[in-house]
C-alpha cells in the first residue's frame, strides 16, 4: 500500500473517477477510487443484489509471453500445470521463489501454443517482470510488459453478461468460467474473460488505453454501478479469496495458504518445488482458517486470534459481512488450533468469541 500521494500513477480512467466524484486514495502506487458518493455498502449491494458493478482494476499488471518455448518456460516459473490449458482457457497459478514462498499469485491465459498472457498484482509488477525476464533468458521466449498500455475493467454481478453483450459481437453465452474470448469492442482488440474477484458471475475486460473511457461510459450508461476499492475488498473477503500481502506473501508457502490445489507437484520440476515438497512433508508451520464471530464486533487485519489465554495467530482479512450477518475473518493460527479449541478475536481490548467456518462465508454465484 502506498502511503504518500507523491509520484502516484493515474489510470487512463482517472478523469472518469473525478467526474463521478470518486474519493481518490493511494493504492499500490496508483491513485484509485476507494468509493463513490453512493458509498461502499451500496456499491457492494449493487454487485450482490442482482445488478452489476464496474471496477477499474487497471493497476493490475499484464505480461505477454511468446515464443516456441513459452510452455516449457511457464511450466518452470509457475506452480500450476500449464500443459493442461487449451486455447481460450484461464488458470489460477502462482510464482514462487526457491524457498517455496510466494512472489505473486497470477492468472495465466493461453492464447495459443506459443502465446500466453499473464495477469499479475499491481504492487508486484516490477518484481514479477524482473523475475520472469531473468528466467526467460534460458528459453526461446519473449517476455513483454504491456501494463502501461492496457486497461483492465471488471464487470461483476447478475446483469454483467447482458450489459456487456450489447457492446460486443462475441457470444458471451459460450464463454465459460475461466475461459476467454479475443474479440473487438468499438474496433479495439479486447480480451473478455469470465473471471472475477467477487464471487458473482462476471467478466474481466482487457483493452487498449484509448478505448477505455468510451467503454466505461457505455457500461455505466447501460446501468453498471461504479465500484471502488472498499466494496471490492468487502466482496473479496466474503468469498475468502486470497490477497497478496494478506493471506499470501513471501513468508508462506502454498502449504500454509491452502493453495496446494494450484501447486502441481507431479507436473515436473518448477521453481520452489523442492521447498514446497519439504514443507508438505514437515507439515504447515501455521494454518489458514475461516472464522465467524458469535459475538458483536468487526474483525480487522492484524487483530489477534486468542486461545487458552494467549495469542495463537492473527487476522489477515476481516469485515462485517452483510449477508452472513456477522463479523467474518480469515487468519493464520498455530497448526494445533486449526481444528480444535475455543477461539476468539481481540477487538478493542475485548476477546470476542468466534467459531471456525469454511469459506466462502456466503454463497458463491460464479457461473461454472
Amino acid at each position: 500500500m502506498t502511503t504518500s500521494t507523491e509520484a502516484l500513477t493515474k489510470t487512463p480512467l482517472f478523469d472518469e473517477h473525478i467526474r463521478l466524484d470518486g474519493k481518490m486514495v493511494p493504492f499500490a502506487g496508483f491513485e484509485m477510487p476507494v468509493q463513490y458518493p453512493l458509498g461502499a455498502l451500496k456499491e457492494y449491494q449493487a454487485v450482490r443484489s442482482g445488478e452489476a458493478g464496474i471496477f477499474d482494476i487497471s493497476h493490475m499488471g499484464q505480461v505477454r509471453v511468446t515464443g516456441p518455448e513459452a510452455l516449457a518456460f511457464l511450466q518452470l516459473v509457475t506452480t500450476n500445470d500449464v500443459s493442461k490449458l487449451v486455447d481460450g482457457q484461464v488458470q489460477y497459478s502462482a510464482l514462487l521463489n526457491e524457498q517455496g514462498t510466494f512472489i505473486d499469485d497470477i492468472t495465466t491465459y493461453r492464447i495459443n501454443e506459443t502465446s500466453y498472457y499473464l495477469c499479475i498484482n499491481a504492487a508486484n509488477r516490477h518484481k514479477d517482470v524482473a523475475h520472469l525476464s531473468k528466467h526467460a533468458s534460458a528459453f526461446d521466449v519473449a517476455v513483454s510488459d504491456e501494463s502501461d498500455a492496457t486497461v483492465l475493467l471488471a464487470l461483476q454481478g447478475e446483469k454483467a453478461q447482458s450489459l456487456l453483450q450489447s457492446l460486443t459481437e462475441a457470444d458471451l453465452e459460450t464463454v465459460g468460467y475461466y475461459r476467454f474470448a479475443v474479440t473487438a469492442i468499438n474496433g479495439a482488440e479486447t480480451i473478455i474473460s469470465r473471471t472475477g474477484y467477487t464471487g458473482e458471475d462476471g467478466f474481466e475486460i482487457y483493452l487498449p488505453n484509448s478505448a477505455a473511457p468510451t467503454i466505461w461510459q457505455s457500461l455505466e450508461n447501460a446501468g453498471a454501478v461504479p465500484i471502488g476499492l472498499a466494496a471490492r475488498d468487502m466482496l473479496r473477503s466474503e468469498m475468502g479469496y486470497a490477497l497478496y500481502g494478506h493471506e499470501i506473501s513471501d513468508g508462506v508457502t502454498p502449504v500454509e495458504a491452502k493453495l496446494m490445489w494450484i501447486t502441481k507437484l507431479d507436473k515436473g520440476d518448477f521453481l520452489g518445488r523442492s521447498a514446497v515438497e519439504k514443507r508438505k512433508a514437515e507439515g504447515a508451520q501455521k494454518k489458514l482458517i475461516g472464522l465467524k464471530l458469535t459475538g458483536r464486533g468487526i474483525p480487522r487485519e492484524h487483530y489477534k486470534i486468542i486461545a487458552d489465554g494467549r495469542e495463537i495467530g492473527e487476522v489477515t482479512s476481516g469485515m462485517h459481512s452483510p449477508l452472513a450477518g456477522a463479523g467474518v475473518a480469515i487468519g493464520y493460527v498455530e497448526p494445533e488450533y486449526a481444528e480444535i479449541g475455543e477461539l476468539s478475536i481481540e477487538i478493542r481490548g475485548k476477546a470476542v468469541p468466534a467459531e471456525r467456518t469454511k469459506t466462502p462465508f456466503v454463497r458463491s454465484n460464479v457461473r461454472k
